[in-house]
């Protein structure tokens, strides 16, 4: 097939990523807003998407860390093709579906990069990929950055209740709640300069391989504007069944709980944005909303919810990396292997988004009681529970 069709299928398939990438990840922004009553569901996910696009124009350097860090290209490099990036590519998409489907808050970020390693490792064997940058700016963040933003947060929600001595009372809430819109806000905006880089990161990557730009350059501004646009249509739509996870089922939380949780992931991605840091923002905002919700005293924290959370954390590399090699492999032996592995993933994203619409979770799942958890990816009467 010709490099120029397989360049351009590779863009389409990022950006559909990214699509999924932005509903899949409005839970963290907007889980606890929507569920504290602080803002209304649709209100709330176009505040997100307006701001997950300003925020894709703020930095490129997590672009850079995907595009030339962790994949080796160039000289002294391995010969990455637009074919292994398009592999990839199919493993975080379908991960991304399957976590959907299952409301499970699994991150976005290990999805692409095991979608990636896999096809790689694959196609080019296991020197094309450079383990120490995976480490550094990958699996540390990965290990580090929840318990950070998880510490500040249950910080910020014992000083909350402390300071005001009784967060119930009705000014106190009513403050928490207009403080929960800005700070929201900032989640949102930070989540643009960390998520949607990596699409970017990958199509300039895929136009480095195909010699349409040069080793070491920066995503192009074509490339920003659709990965800002692609993100932020994708959380106006909603990821309803995820947010109904972080917003209920870890933890009852309140004003106070949200403001402090939010806050305190906002100010992890927001620096891990400039360290270069690919980090997961989902794993950010539920260590957030942990940490919250061991902050404020007799609250309780839903730890079965919170173990089937952390397992997905744990396999979504591998589980993706798995899928990218496989359809690396066929990918890679003929034509009709590539239009195989790409029918193959249309009918994948096909079946879990019809197994979704026979059991729908809406907005009101989000913003209504609080007293009707069950395990994540348990469906009842409709209902991730």
């Amino acid at each position: 097939m010709d490099v120029l069709v397989t360049v351009i299928l590779v863009i389409v398939v990022a950006l559909i990523f990214d699509f999924t990438n932005g509903f899949h990840d409005t839970a963290n922004a907007m889980a606890t807003s929507v569920a504290t009553g602080a803002l209304k569901p649709r209100t709330a996910v176009i505040i997100s998407a307006v701001l997950n696009l300003v925020g894709a124009f703020l930095s490129t350097e997590v672009a850079k860390t995907v595009s030339s860090g962790i994949i080796r290209e160039g000289q002294g490099g391995i010969e990455i093709t637009p074919t292994m990036i398009f592999a990839g590519l199919v493993g975080a998409v379908l991960w991304n579906l399957l976590t959907w489907y299952l409301g499970l808050p699994s991150s976005s970020t290990h999805a692409l990069f095991g979608g990636l390693i896999g096809a790689a490792v694959i196609g080019a064997g296991v020197g094309s990929v450079d383990f120490s940058v995976v480490l550094s700016k990958v699996v540390v963040p990965a290990v580090a950055s929840p318990l950070v933003a998880g510490a500040v947060a249950l910080i910020a929600t014992f000083a909350a209740y402390r300071i005001t001595r009784n967060a119930r009372a009705r000014g106190s809430e009513a403050g928490f709640r207009h403080g929960q819109t800005v700070s929201a806000s900032l989640v949102s905006l930070a989540h643009g300069t960390n998520d949607a880089q990596k699409t970017m990161g990958v199509i300039t990557l895929t136009l480095i391989a195909a010699g349409y730009q040069g080793t070491g350059t920066g995503p192009a501004l074509w490339v920003i504007l659709a990965c800002g646009l692609a993100i932020g249509l994708g959380t106006y739509v909603g990821g309803w069944r995820i947010m109904k996870t972080v917003g209920k089922n870890i933890t009852d939380v309140q004003s106070p709980q949200g403001f402090a949780a939010e806050t305190s992931s906002a100010a992890t991605i927001l620096l891990s944005s400039h360290l270069g840091f690919a980090l997961s923002t989902t794993q950010v905002t539920s260590g957030s909303v942990i940490g919250a919700g061991l902050g404020k005293r007799l609250a309780v924290v839903h730890w079965g919810v919170v173990g089937k959370i952390a397992t997905g954390w744990l396999v979504t590399l591998p589980a993706a990396a798995l899928v990218g090699g496989v359809a690396a492999w066929l990918a890679s032996t003929s034509t009709a292997g590539l239009i195989a592995v790409a029918a193959l993933a249309l009918a994948g994203g096909l079946t879990f988004y019809v197994l979704a619409r026979r059991k729908p979770i809406t907005a009101g799942d989000v913003a209504g009681a609080q007293d009707d958890r069950e395990p994540v990816g348990a469906t009842t009467g409709g209902a991730v529970r």
